[in-house]
């Protein structure tokens, strides 16, 4: 049960501070794509694909101090700061976890703005229908974001990239 707790510990210690948590839901499903050995189980949301196992996972390692919790008020809306702490530092080396190191792929992902991770992710979502399929229901689930045909060769290019990176780790 903790070895799933452990991964998302080696994420936030290959990354350092992850801000928001839409895109931390994203740089996992986009890492579990790239074949990091993530788990958990997603659903197409509101804003791309959404794992509630990965929400309450992050309640537990935040409730354990494993991970600092930083709520700021911005704009109207509560944006979250996420970060290894000494505690969790302190678990992750008593853990004997396997995780890959793929810092490298996620301090890329964590420098992209939440907004263009959707899109990669909600991409990667309808990996099994054709491109054209997939522009189709990209632009119509995500009419309120406007994504351009420009974000979406600029979407797949950094998926190519991205998939390049992950077979090479």
């Amino acid at each position: 049960m903790l070895n799933e707790h452990a991964k998302l510990l080696a994420l936030f210690k290959q990354t350092g501070e992850i801000v928001g948590r839409k895109k931390l839901q994203k740089m996992v499903y986009i890492a579990q794509k790239m074949n990091v050995p993530f788990y958990e189980k997603y659903q197409l949301h509101m804003f791309g694909p959404y794992s509630e196992e990965l929400s309450l996972r992050m309640e537990e390692v935040c409730q354990l101090q494993f991970v600092s919790e930083v709520k700021e008020k911005k704009a109207g809306y509560q944006q979250y700061r996420y970060e290894l702490s000494e505690k969790g530092d302190a678990f992750l080396a008593m853990m004997s976890l396997d995780f890959p190191d793929v810092s490298e792929m996620l301090l890329q992902m964590n420098e992209q703005s939440a907004k263009f991770l959707e899109l990669v992710s909600t991409i990667l979502y309808f990996d099994d229908l054709p491109r054209e399929e997939v522009e189709t229901k990209v632009f119509k689930f995500k009419a309120k974001q406007n994504y351009t045909n420009q974000d979406m060769e600029e979407a797949y290019a950094y998926i190519d990239q991205l998939s390049e990176a992950a077979t090479t780790h």
